[in-house]
């Protein structure tokens, strides 16, 4: 099977629109079974010494690279980064709008703090960890506990904000050897892009990374990947774990499919994951390793139940998108508030996946509705999963441009541009001294982004392109920024509730993660940046009668971006988000978003790489907690 190399879908044709695509539109699905591979907890290991300056082997070559995930710089027909690809072909023209209003005050937020940070991280298991952008925010909460994981560290709260745990590598957690031992050289699997879940039917945790396999402790991949799947054995998150291992690389080896991928081994990016009442749905984007090829999104759907009882035998049915011809990228599988669940049919999970990275203009007006039926059968030892997919026509969204931030302290930049001393190698660890401007971090790509079901209704949404009135340049010509389209909608029968676009004059908003509660009442969170604002967390309440409302700043950032992948020698593409988190708890919402909490000059980085412990020598982002009540 070749590759897609032209992936141009003029509102899509043919047999999809005439039909809607409904029935059983797939190949006969492709069934696996899982057993349990590890136990495991969540035990600290020691922090630090968190020394100041750059070392060897500071990042991780293994998932490190230089590819595109928004601006209009594609992967199709080109190699580059081995996780968190993109396949948008070009920045869309930008949707008009007004523009939100912003509030003066959060009466709503019951509480906020300051997440997981770029020092925790790095220093994180004695330090023996890489320096890693972007964080990749996963968020759950349930049973009284908080619980956040970003790349490649995870850290347990209660729900009035007290640590439970300290911070842990994901490489312990997982049962692994470091990611790196700062002694030996010996590296450990790499892991990337976490997603949680509580599932409040079967009381139960469930943590999903993409795992990158090395040719023993080398640096070097060997090419396979797997999805790691850990289930809480009780509703309390710092007890044991189970591990479950899902190869993924789908080349016919470890009891996958041959999907044919170009370099032998395909690689199950930007895994995500939904639940219904008897399903775990963890879905990817599926490249070649290695080089280029775009293979379809995969949808993995597990039986619930048999992973909340720690099972043997855990039943597993693939879908390959590839096999439909529909053009498939990140069908985000949807969350339920509580257990409102979709119960017709068998049993139901929506996904929701979106057209413009598809498209030569980067624009659509279109999303994909994807109904998973008969999810039932997952609970026999023999499912029978059906597959409906449907076009929805929306207001028009596109590829948006990167985000421009509100100038400031720069200390990393200024390093590596200093000609007056070696801080480019002594503090960076830089082969070369390089001038680079101030940072325009990545606004994603338009890929769908965290979809809840609740109240009968399908919530959903997007970074797209907007022009809002009055925001131009010293010539008076229209700026196109980064904003968010959000949809809501009944996913049986199409009648949109309500559709619309959030941004801000002057600003950019981007990564948003959607939460509902059982009464259709969410909110929205996202980072704001910009003219006015330093990368910070914001968000607005949403109804499915009203739309969106003023947006709302819970963390103001105090400084700018200042990390290394955008910044040559080290690369070219500034990486934030790649998505944030939300998370029902009753009638409250949580949620996780990466912002800028520290700032410091280079005067004081030159004396401490790590400002005080609020960053570490190549990177400074960090993550606000949430808690906001919507009754």
């Amino acid at each position: 099977m070749k590759a897609k190399s032209s992936l141009t879908y003029a509102l899509l044709s043919g047999a999809l629109l005439a039909l809607g695509c409904t029935g059983a539109v797939f190949a006969a699905p492709f069934k696996m079974t899982l057993t349990p591979s590890v136990t495991t907890s969540p035990s600290t290991p020691p922090f630090g010494p968190a020394q100041g300056a750059a070392v060897a082997d500071e990042i991780d070559t293994a998932v490190a690279g230089d590819d595109a995930n928004g601006g209009g710089e594609g992967d199709l027909g080109e190699g580059g980064k081995i996780v968190n690809r993109s396949i948008a072909r070009a920045q869309g023209r930008g949707t008009g709008t007004t523009g939100n209003g912003k509030a003066k005050s959060n009466p709503e937020s019951i509480q906020s703090f300051t997440g997981l940070n770029f020092f925790q991280q790095r220093f994180a298991n004695g330090g023996n960890q890489f320096s890693v952008e972007p964080p990749d925010q996963g968020l759950c909460v349930g049973n009284g506990f908080v619980l956040e994981s970003v790349n490649d560290v995870l850290h347990i709260w209660d729900t009035a904000g007290n640590a439970k745990t300290g911070v842990i590598d994901l490489n312990t957690f997982y049962g692994y050897i470091a990611a790196i031992n700062r002694t030996t050289g010996a590296r450990g699997p790499s892991i990337t892009d976490p997603s949680c879940l509580f599932d409040a039917d079967t009381q139960r945790w469930f943590h999903v990374v993409l795992t990158l396999d090395h040719v023993g402790t080398s640096a070097s991949n060997n090419g396979n990947n797997h999805l790691d799947i850990a289930v809480s054995t009780t509703a309390d998150p710092t007890g044991t774990w189970v591990v479950y291992k899902l190869p993924v690389q789908n080349n016919g080896t470890q009891g996958t499919p041959n999907h044919h991928c170009g370099s032998g081994f395909c690689l199950g990016d930007y895994p995500h994951i939904g639940a219904d009442a008897n399903g775990l749905y963890v879905t990817t984007n599926e490249f070649a390793f290695s080089g280029p090829g775009f293979y379809g999104a995969q949808i993995y759907a597990i039986s619930k139940h048999a992973l909340a009882s720690l099972s043997t035998s855990v039943p597993v049915v693939l879908i390959n998108t590839f096999d439909l011809d529909l053009p498939a990228f990140t069908v985000w599988p949807a969350q339920s508030p509580g257990t409102q669940y979709a119960t017709d049919n068998g049993g139901t999970e929506f996904l929701l996946s979106s057209l413009a990275v598809f498209e030569d203009s980067g624009e659509s007006n279109q999303l994909l509705v994807w109904s998973l039926t008969n999810t039932q059968s997952l609970n026999t030892a023999t499912p029978s999963i059906g597959l409906n997919v449907n076009v929805l026509t929306t207001q028009a969204y596109s590829v948006p441009p990167r985000s421009n931030q509100k100038p400031g302290d720069t200390p990393l930049r200024d390093c590596l541009a200093d000609t007056t001393t070696n801080c480019f190698s002594a503090i960076a660890g830089a082969p070369s001294r390089f001038n680079n401007p101030l940072l325009k971090p990545d606004s994603n790509d338009s890929r769908m982004q965290q979809v809840f079901y609740a109240n009968g209704k399908l919530w959903g949404a997007l970074d797209t392109a907007v022009n809002v009135v009055g925001d131009v340049n010293a010539t008076g010509a229209q700026i196109t920024r980064a904003g968010i389209a959000y949809f809501v909608f009944n996913p049986n029968s199409g009648v949109i509730s309500q559709q619309g676009v959030v941004a801000l004059k002057g600003n950019n908003v981007s990564y948003p993660a959607i939460g509902v509660i059982e009464n259709g009442r969410g909110v929205m969170a996202f980072t704001l940046m910009g003219n006015d604002h330093f990368p910070s967390a914001g968000y607005v309440s949403m109804d499915a009668k009203v739309g969106a409302g003023d947006i709302h700043v819970t963390a103001e950032g105090v400084g700018p971006q200042d990390g290394f992948a955008g910044y040559r020698p080290f690369g070219t593409r500034p990486r934030w988000g790649d998505y944030g988190a939300a998370a029902t708890d009753g009638k409250t919402i949580w949620f996780a978003s990466e912002y800028v909490a520290q700032t410091c000059n280079y005067t004081a980085y030159k004396v401490d790489p790590t400002c005080g412990a609020t960053r570490a020598a190549l990177g400074n982002w960090s993550t606000r907690i949430t808690q906001v009540s919507v009754q």
